[in-house]
């Protein structure tokens, strides 16, 4: 149902199973299991952080609503799972300066023509120039590099697709890493038989923030991807079209990135509201 019905991608697969086999490692048989069993989860679960114990529940609440819509239980146990209080963690930003020095060091380093150096560029570009996440860029085929117009097309979370704009920079390093690129591949960023790893890019991005003199702890493939959002907003942009260019499903989601902006908001109230410009005309 999750991959048919949701679209939900490998990873989310992957992660809904470990979490229901190990629930019923606990409680035993899933289908049998009673309200009482599905309490105690909460005591075998107190060292998990309340994001983690958040996701199991989650899980055992799906499986719990589609076993009754099968027919396997007349019944939903799940309303004895405990419920921790979670708040959205606030996204790690780079400062504008923070990414100057990065981009920086990675056209450096691409400026001596070495595959790689121009390869990673590229990716930085990607990541920072049009806001995809790490999966979404390292599995992109060949045949998404726009010729003549400037937008990509990029199938995102629950198989959905949008349309994502390429920035001049970022089309200008693709071009260069097209001239360089391995053939016989589907692949843009090929590695040996199928595409780079998105782990294999968290790694080369660390590192390049070592050779940039940045912390390497606040550099990653996700940071780059909010900064994108973060820096669009901060120059204006709306906040739906930004929920768009990032494919999010909830504008809720969207909306962490207000945060960040919240002098620019303010400074917008004094100037532009109703009882600010009558106070100016007094």
């Amino acid at each position: 149902m999750m991959a048919a019905e949701r679209g939900a991608a490998a990873n989310t697969l992957a992660a809904y199973r470990r979490d229901l086999e190990g629930a019923e490692e606990l409680v035993g048989p899933l289908q049998e299991a009673a309200g009482d069993a599905l309490a105690g989860l909460g005591q075998a679960w107190a060292d998990l952080a309340p994001s983690s114990l958040a996701r199991k529940c989650s899980a055992l609440r799906q499986f719990y609503a589609f076993a009754q819509d099968e027919g396997w239980r007349r019944d939903d146990p799940s309303s004895a799972l405990p419920r921790p209080a979670t708040r959205r963690p606030l996204p790690k930003i780079l400062s504008h300066d923070q990414v100057e020095s990065l981009f920086a060091r990675a056209e450096e380093e691409a400026q001596g023509g070495k595959p790689e150096a121009v390869r990673l560029l590229a990716l930085i570009e990607m990541l920072y120039g049009s806001g995809l996440r790490a999966t979404e860029l390292v599995s992109l085929p060949v045949a998404a590099v726009p010729r003549d117009a400037p937008f990509l097309t990029v199938t995102g979370k629950g198989g959905q697709a949008r349309m994502v704009p390429v920035s001049g920079r970022a089309k200008e390093a693709l071009s260069r890493w097209m001239a360089l690129r391995p053939a016989g591949s589907q692949w843009l960023f090929p590695s040996r038989k199928s595409h780079l790893t998105r782990i294999r890019l968290y790694q080369m991005l660390k590192e390049l923030a070592v050779r940039a003199d940045l912390p390497p702890e606040k550099v990653s493939p996700h940071v780059l991807r909010h900064a994108f959002a973060t820096h669009l907003l901060e120059g204006g942009a709306d906040l739906r079209v930004l929920q768009t260019l990032l494919g999010h499903a909830d504008i809720a989601t969207t909306q962490i990135y207000t945060h960040v902006d919240s002098a620019r908001l303010v400074a917008l109230v004094n100037e532009r509201h109703p009882l600010a410009e009558s106070r100016q005309s007094d």
